[in-house]
């Protein structure tokens, strides 16, 4: 998956200073296409650039599109083949095909509706931009189309006319315990397209020097957890496996719509978590949300083994469910 970016936002800073702007998306891809549906690029009256549409190979030839664009207030779809030897210049075996929308903004994409695209984005709601490339028209919306915030997939609706690109909150992962396995999870989630937090009220174990430029919160994690807030594009994991620590948060996540919970412990000790939390009140199908013990089984040992296992465990859950 990408990466959160901020391509939109830029595109509207360019317009409200005077440049002008336009956002080019990719809209459709056959073979080995460098960038997925919905990565954009935005361009800038003066010809600034922001983000990719091919991972450079056809980034020039749109800039072009787009300051005509500019010109004449409409909107355009452009189609490239991204030759073998382009395609190998980016990193691909072969070459492909891509569809380009470019959208001038104040014109074909009205100056509101992006207005309202970023404070949607800035307030961690998910969004939909939908394009009808027959009348024109273009909305926002922030309800259906689940499969496709799921999984984070823009494109066509099967009559080809609506195009629904697809703007979710930034993944982010909360980890609660500042031990070996975090070190290792942290920079990996970050990789893997996360907003990392940790959180250790121990000093000694969440300090600098053992996670250098990482987000650290000494709180007590059902303070840190409530002041974060929680919601269907965060994972928790809970690597303490001590219930003064861990189960202060695991009790608001379970109130809560994140996507995954991980809790570190042996079988044993996640019998022993869930009979605690049912005496706290919580239902056997809330309780059944926890993934404990902890990842994937792949046997893995090392700390590092087991990040790689909890990222995995992740990444299954948000995509398949």
């Amino acid at each position: 998956m990408d990466r959160f970016d901020n391509i939109p936002e830029i595109a509207l800073a360019w317009h409200k200073t005077g440049k002008g702007a336009a956002l080019a998306t990719v809209v459709e891809t056959w073979g080995s296409a460098p960038r997925r549906v919905g990565s954009q690029l935005a361009i800038s009256g003066a010809g600034d650039i922001e983000g990719s549409v091919s991972g450079g190979c056809v980034e020039g030839a749109v800039v072009v599109e787009a300051l005509e664009a500019l010109e004449d207030g409409k909107a355009r779809m452009l189609e490239y083949g991204v030759s073998d030897g382009d395609a190998f210049a980016v990193g691909l075996a072969c070459g492909g095909t891509i569809r380009v929308l470019v959208e001038p903004i104040g014109d074909a994409l009205p100056l509101d509706l992006l207005e309202g695209l970023v404070a949607a984005r800035a307030a961690r709601q998910r969004v939909a931009v939908v394009a009808d490339l027959v009348d024109g028209d273009r909305w926002l919306t922030h309800h259906g189309h689940d499969e496709r915030f799921r999984m984070d997939r823009s494109g066509f609706e099967e009559d080809g006319r609506f195009f629904v690109s697809i703007h979710n909150p930034p993944l982010r992962m909360i980890v609660v315990g500042a031990v070996h396995i975090a070190q290792a999870l942290v920079p990996m989630a970050r990789l893997a397209g996360y907003d990392p937090t940790l959180i250790d009220p121990r000093d000694s174990f969440g300090s600098q020097a053992r996670f250098p430029g990482e987000t650290i919160l000494h709180d007590w994690p059902d303070d840190a957890v409530k002041s974060l807030g929680l919601d269907t594009r965060t994972a928790l994991v809970l690597l303490t496996h001590d219930p003064k620590l861990d189960d202060p948060a695991l009790e608001q996540a379970l109130a809560a719509e994140v996507f995954y919970i991980g809790a570190l412990g042996s079988k044993r000790t996640h019998a022993k978590r869930v009979e605690r939390l049912s005496q706290r009140g919580f239902t056997a199908e809330q309780i059944a949300r926890i993934h404990g013990p902890v990842g994937l089984d792949i046997g893995a040992a090392s700390p590092a083994e087991i990040a790689v296992s909890i990222l995995a465990e992740c990444t299954q859950v948000l995509r398949q469910g």
